[in-house]
């Protein structure tokens, strides 16, 4: 079991649909390739982890990480599985690149929201979470 996760934000997404399609897009064989040019120190811990995505500052899905790839222009490929998980919205700052996510800040699939936040529009959601209200 992986003890570690990474946050990335959805850059351009405006939703979890939006989401849903550019990973779906992306498909090659069950697997999404995401691109980064730092390779994380941690990563024998990720692999097994999830790829948690940020949206309107909303952790609101993950992705299984397989595994690491180096590219031939030397950037790494973070190898996810297609399938996207929807979990209950989560409050998150954006942030350039990844993030590391411990096991214990992450929403697992499945879980309900009891909180509420997650039926907030994300218009309202934005302005709370800027207000630091969220």
């Amino acid at each position: 079991m992986a003890s570690l996760h990474l946050t990335k934000v959805a850059v351009g997404c405006r939703d979890l649909p939006a989401l849903e399609k550019r990973i779906a897009g992306r498909d090659d064989g069950g697997e999404v390739r995401v691109v980064t040019r730092m390779r994380p120190r941690r990563m024998e811990e990720l692999v097994g982890g999830s790829l948690f995505w940020i949206v309107k500052h909303r952790l609101v899905a993950c992705q299984q990480i397989l595994r690491f790839d180096d590219r031939a222009d030397g950037r790494l490929d973070i190898v996810c599985s297609a399938q996207l998980l929807p979990v209950p919205a989560k409050p998150k700052r954006a942030h350039q690149g990844w993030r590391y996510l411990d096991p214990a800040d992450a929403p697992k699939p499945g879980d309900n929201d009891d909180s509420g936040i997650g039926l907030l529009p994300p218009p309202l959601y934005g302005k709370l979470a800027a207000l630091a209200l969220l």
